[in-house]
């Protein structure tokens, strides 16, 4: 508590994406649309996995865990980002501006940890089919969703323990609609230029090292499904490109952002937007549309809902 007495200033200013009042309007109907869906999706593919028993493999329980956290990610800034548009002073406290950083990279270190184990069942899954259910137990992958969280926990804190000790006295405007790391150092009263290019380039470092692992394991896993022609096959190739589609666009906009920092302003809104808004958007539209399991267990409960409610509505009419 003693550094946030020490720092000069109390709140930080969001410029937010757009000065436009009429852009504005659009976007918050947008991106409302975008969140409501988002969560929508996400919940609606937990609930499937949780409560469909076909479903309870290692595979889609770490898929519900990515939807999980691609709610918690989604969260994170965006209703603040939709509130923001219509206020007229696009303000964030000092307490709240390092909360977005602590939650910002907890979700997104446990979502690069969780994308290596769900490439790791895939690969064990397709590459020794034998052991799949001898390595990936319920022990295993419970220890593996363990893990993702606590790396995260662990990257968030190593991010944020310099951060705190850092003056800031002055200027506290931020071009953009969520405090991140790259932004917020550059506020600092002092020279900050080595241990920022430190700080943020050793976050685009893992996101580099672990992108670079997954598109190796996948495309092992690729060669594997090409040398086995079968409807089997067929099947592990859609899944495994889905998975491939999602880690390309959450690591796409991290690598440019971390590994590239203090590049355009206007640039790095539009990664954040991406990797923030669009992805978990895109996650549940991915797997629910590429993967017949998930697709046949949700058309099921949609099903099963709207044949209790006829029965219900016959039962009990309107009067």
């Amino acid at each position: 508590m003693e550094t946030f007495n020490h720092s000069r200033i109390s709140e930080f200013v969001l410029l937010g994406l757009t000065d436009s009042p009429e852009l504005e309007i659009f976007l918050f109907v947008v991106f409302s649309l975008f969140y409501l869906i988002t969560m929508l999706g996400n919940c609606l593919i937990l609930l499937t996995v949780l409560f469909t028993s076909q479903l309870h493999s290692p595979m889609y329980f770490l898929l519900s865990n990515l939807s999980l956290i691609d709610m918690c990610l989604s969260s994170f800034a965006t209703p603040k980002m939709i509130l923001d548009f219509f206020a007229e002073s696009k303000t964030i406290s000092f307490g709240g501006c390092i909360s977005q950083i602590f939650f910002l990279h907890l979700f997104t270190g446990t979502e690069i940890v969780l994308l290596i184990s769900m490439s790791f069942d895939r690969y064990i899954a397709i590459c020794k089919p034998l052991l799949y259910s001898t390595i990936m137990s319920q022990k295993v992958c419970v220890g593996l969703v363990v893990a993702s969280w606590t790396v995260g926990f662990l990257h968030t804190l190593s991010q944020l323990i310099f951060t705190l000790y850092l003056p800031f006295c002055g200027p506290n405007v931020i071009d953009s609609f969520f405090c991140d790391l790259p932004l917020v150092i550059q506020l600092a009263c002092v020279d900050t230029y080595v241990l920022g290019i430190f700080m943020i380039s050793s976050s685009g470092a893992i996101a580099l090292v672990s992108f670079l692992l997954l598109l190796t394991s996948y495309i092992i896993v690729l060669v594997t499904i090409r040398d086995h022609s079968s409807s089997g096959s067929s099947k592990a190739f859609s899944t495994c490109t889905a998975h491939f589609i999602v880690v390309l666009m959450f690591f796409g906009p991290c690598i440019f952002i971390y590994v590239w920092p203090f590049t355009s302003f206007l640039v790095d809104k539009i990664l954040s937007v991406f990797y923030t808004i669009f992805t978990p958007f895109l996650n549940p539209l991915i797997y629910t549309l590429r993967n017949q399991d998930v697709k046949t267990a949700i058309k099921k409960k949609l099903s099963k809902q709207s044949s209790i409610i006829r029965k219900t509505t016959k039962r009990y009419p309107v009067q």
